[in-house]
């Protein structure tokens, strides 16, 4: 069986950057790492990512299709531990009817 690359899986998806505006929230980034993080994505209570409906703001692209995150190397621990294939991908890629992929 073909090892799957994780970031080819998110690159081509992108569901969970626009699964729910509650899901990109801060947890336990510390004041240093919040602080690299454009004050324009901060969402107004300053307690996760800005988001345009469901959709963060720092999505770029197109889900299903391309997408990229404008901030990956600075992102919300949230976001870094989303892998692919887990529950939380596979919820995600459901809402946009994409097919859930093999847990890696």
């Amino acid at each position: 069986m073909k090892e799957i690359d994780p970031s080819s899986c998110c690159q081509s998806c992108g569901a969970c950057c626009g699964y729910s505006a509650n899901w990109p929230r801060f947890s336990i980034e510390s004041d240093e790492e919040l602080a690299a993080i454009p004050e324009a994505l901060v969402n107004d209570r300053q307690s996760g990512m800005r988001c345009e409906g469901d959709r963060c703001s720092a999505l770029q692209g197109d889900i299903g299709k391309a997408t990229a995150c404008g901030i990956y190397a600075v992102r919300p621990e949230v976001c870094r531990t989303c892998m692919p294939g887990d529950a939380e991908c596979a919820m995600a890629r459901r809402k946009f009817g994409l097919p859930v992929i093999p847990s890696v």
